[in-house]
């Protein structure tokens, strides 16, 4: 999967985000954002996903900007885990069929 990579305008993610520019500048000192080399602009990875989350954390739960740090932190390592645990079911899988004579044991 491709990721998109854009550089959006403190205007543009208040218009569409509802982000205004004290909240952006406390999600970049917190490093949940990156700043764009031009004055007032980010640099966005998958903005449809990450922009949408912070300002549903921010509005609709009403967390700070601290807790939504917390929160994301919390995420990427729960998506870790759930990769960690799909590769070894499918390792448990595949030695499953080996021991009971389904198929070969591959490297993985």
């Amino acid at each position: 999967m491709e990721t998109r990579v854009l550089i959006l305008t403190f205007q543009e993610v208040d218009t569409r985000y509802g982000l205004g520019r004290a909240e952006l500048h406390q999600f970049l000192d917190l490093g949940l954002l990156r700043p764009a080399p031009a004055p007032d602009t980010i640099e966005v990875e998958e903005p449809d996903e990450l922009l949408p989350r912070l300002a549903r954390l921010h509005h609709g739960l009403g967390l700070a900007p601290e807790a939504i740090d917390v929160v994301m932190l919390m995420r990427q390592r729960v998506l870790r885990l759930q990769d960690a645990l799909a590769r070894e079911t499918a390792r448990a899988r595949q030695l499953e069929r080996f021991i009971t004579g389904g198929g070969p044991l591959l490297e993985g």
